[in-house]
């Protein structure tokens, strides 16, 4: 069932305008051309908002914010929502300042996501309006596990029903959920983490899979991330001794490029909640 969305992605190519941060956009640009969707990228206040007619979705990735971006996200999010068209949220190290944490709130408060994708120590930050991180990593405090995993199930079905958004929260076991379900995913490498814009390339992609699949934004969502974490698998199998982790970012690339909805459905490990 997963791989028919990205069967879906693949089949209308959407275009997705990123207003994401600069230390890893084109990576963001070109797992989303794997993917088999299309990026645009526009962050200047001026032009953010034009650019976002002409798109299916918007993914506002706070990573490397200035007051220049602060004013397009607002601006093309107001447009997009005005559209119609999907809408997801990255608030990357959120908790780690005052303004990433105020800023993502804001937009929570002024924007209508249908998506939040972000690690345990950013979703958290978001629920609790305040909190700390360790950079733009989850501290590991917030991790998931099977230990906490029937409560933290909880805590994404009690947020996604406080915001209407889909939740995605994302790490060593990663979460899925609406207000009723939640899907657990069980895919990836733990090497992913020593790779700067895995988690933002996952919000490109996801941003795609929604445009695809805007009635089953859950399902499109727990796809994406699924196929995310096998790309890493594939990639990890296919490293050289000599090979670290420059290599690896590029092998995941290429392995979505390669990925088909019949590998996505075969190696997708996940169960809902």
């Amino acid at each position: 069932m997963l791989g028919s969305y990205l069967d879906n992605v693949r089949e209308k190519s959407p275009l997705v305008h990123n207003i994401t941060n600069y230390v890893t956009v084109n990576d963001v640009a070109n797992a989303i051309l794997a993917a088999g969707a299309s990026p645009v990228m526009a962050d200047d206040p001026q032009d953010a908002e034009e650019i976002t007619r002409i798109c299916s979705a918007l993914n506002i990735n706070i990573g490397t914010l200035n007051t220049r971006t602060i004013d397009a996200m607002f601006r093309a999010g107001r447009k997009a929502q005005e559209l119609g068209h999907s809408l997801l949220l990255d608030p990357v190290g959120a908790g780690a300042s005052s303004v990433r944490t105020n800023t993502a709130l804001k937009l929570m408060k002024e924007l209508r996501f249908d998506v939040i994708r972000g690690n345990a120590s950013e979703i958290k930050t978001l629920v609790l309006g305040a909190g700390t991180t360790h950079g733009v990593d989850a501290d590991k405090a917030d991790s998931v596990s099977d230990d906490n995993l029937a409560f933290m199930a909880g805590f994404v079905k009690d947020f996604s029903r406080s915001t209407g958004a889909v939740i995605a929260l994302t790490g060593a076991v990663d979460l899925v959920a609406d207000s009723e379900r939640c899907c657990v995913i069980r895919n990836g490498r733990p090497e992913m983490g020593r790779i700067t814009g895995t988690g933002c390339m996952l919000s490109g992609v996801m941003a795609a899979f929604i445009a695809a699949n805007p009635e089953n934004v859950l399902e499109a969502c727990a796809s994406s991330v699924s196929m995310m974490g096998l790309a890493g698998e594939i990639a990890h199998s296919h490293l050289q001794e000599h090979e670290g982790n420059s290599t690896y970012r590029n092998r995941i690339i290429d392995a979505i490029y390669n990925m088909t909805g019949g590998i996505l459905e075969g190696g997708a490990r996940y169960e809902v909640l």
